[in-house]
């Protein structure tokens, strides 16, 4: 049985918010996996179907990455959601605002140079990475964001074809996910969303 998240008192820490929501979404490492996943499909997808077939492939995968990674998340006994009244809630609330807000840019940008979609994309993602830092009191997200923003320029300046910018997300997130995974093992009883 998963636990339900409990009420935040108004003395909580700041580093307690963060601890409740490293327990409550496993230190982020689902939505790691999860977001790789659909890096992977859109690769996937470029290289059997078209470029322009992929941005659709990963914005469509990138609505179900919330619900999908909740759901892992829940199946690796955490609640998947963090305290009410948590005030990182809202922060993680603004990121996504924000990402939304970006892939409009990146969509343009398609319609310009299809081949730096992938790569602005990268840069989009990673900049969300680096408020994950704050969300869960990670450092490791500091360096997930910039591998992630290093990849994006790298593929730009090297012209390389789209697919390989869909993959490299992949990988760069999947990679990250098994570290936060190991980083997170035995802490399963460390805070109230552990079940």
């Amino acid at each position: 049985m998963h636990a339900t998240p409990s009420s935040v008192p108004a003395s909580l820490t700041f580093a307690a918010a963060q601890q409740d929501m490293r327990t409550a979404y496993l230190g982020g490492a689902p939505g790691l996996f999860v977001s790789g996943s659909v890096w992977a499909i859109a690769g996937a997808v470029c290289l059997t179907r078209s470029p322009q077939a992929a941005v659709w492939a990963l914005y469509a995968g990138g609505v179900l990455i919330h619900p999908v990674s909740a759901l892992l998340t829940r199946a690796l006994g955490r609640s998947a959601r963090h305290a009410t009244g948590n005030p990182l809630g809202m922060l993680a609330f603004a990121t996504t605002l924000w990402m939304i807000m970006m892939l409009a840019l990146a969509y343009g940008i398609s319609l310009w140079r299809i081949d730096l979609f992938f790569p602005a994309m990268l840069f989009v993602i990673g900049g969300r990475y680096l408020t994950f830092a704050t969300l869960f009191g990670r450092k490791l997200f500091w360096v997930c964001g910039a591998v992630l923003a290093l990849a994006g320029y790298a593929l730009a300046a090297r012209h390389a074809p789209p697919a390989a910018g869909a993959f490299a997300g992949a990988a760069v997130e999947i990679v990250f996910g098994c570290i936060l995974l190991a980083g997170m093992r035995g802490t399963k009883g460390a805070a109230h969303a552990s079940a």
